[in-house]
């Protein structure tokens, strides 16, 4: 059964999702209808942007790369002409969400810390619970932290993703920061490895957008601060057997937020 705790819950994370960007353009859309008929979604959505805001007064302008406009015309199918005339220039303004110094800044300014502040901003309210006794930890409890981060580091150091777990909802949002170029007949997949286990898929990746990905209770369990997450080069669509079968790109720990 949903309690309106849940329902009210739900409504605040759905609108930090839309507000962050991580939600896909089907979901946008299900969410800018929900606004105009939800009182509730659109004050959290609200919320949501008044307390992200001063976000972007506090960082400092930064060039984009010269490939970055091109390549989102390209995406777009628009052609060179459109190109030459309607590139814009990076702006300090201009909103929040279309802001690049705001999305560099996570990605790689701070990438860890940046994903922490943000996730706990995501903390839902909960009814005071009476005091019980300290649940002792095994292989099979959940980690008792509601989120966790990891600093995925390519093989020369430099960050390439930022993962941010939320334990509770079984999710993860995984960020890029400055990811390598990977080739078209190639994917990207993430692993989970638990100390003295073998890795767990979690699935496979776009490497350079943000991802929002589902994790199953099984694998949720297995979340800790003595497990890695690890990037493996694989076939396209993923690994044939299960586990990794090319190169590891990048690995990092999980820590608690």
């Amino acid at each position: 059964m949903t309690t309106t705790t849940d329902t009210n819950g739900h409504e605040k994370l759905r609108g930090a999702e839309y507000v962050l960007g991580v939600l896909d353009a089907e979901q946008r859309r299900e969410v800018e209808r929900q606004l105009r008929e939800d009182p509730e979604l659109a004050a959290a959505v609200e919320a949501w942007q008044e307390r992200l805001a001063p976000l972007a007064e506090e960082i400092a302008a930064t060039q984009p790369a010269a490939y970055v406009w091109p390549r989102i015309l390209a995406e777009l199918g628009l052609g060179g002409s459109v190109m030459a005339r309607s590139a814009p220039e990076p702006t300090a303004s201009g909103g929040l969400w279309n802001n690049l110094r705001l999305w560099h800044w996570i990605g790689i300014g701070a990438s860890t810390v940046a994903a922490a502040c943000l996730v706990l901003l995501v903390t839902l309210p909960r009814p005071t619970p009476s005091p019980a006794p300290t649940p002792v930890q095994t292989a099979s409890t959940p980690p008792p932290t509601t989120f966790m981060v990891a600093k995925i580091e390519q093989n020369n150091g430099i960050a390439g993703w930022t993962a941010t777990m939320d334990v509770t909802h079984h999710r993860m949002i995984l960020v890029p920061a400055t990811p390598q170029a990977i080739a078209d007949n190639r994917s990207t997949q993430l692993w989970l490895i638990p100390p003295g286990h073998k890795p767990i898929s979690v699935g496979v990746f776009t490497p350079d957008k943000t991802n929002s990905m589902d994790l199953p209770l099984t694998l949720v369990k297995q979340l800790s601060d003595k497990a890695l997450l690890a990037v493996s080069l694989e076939p396209k669509g993923g690994s044939p057997t299960g586990q990794p079968t090319g190169p590891v790109i990048a690995k990092g720990s999980i820590g608690g937020a």
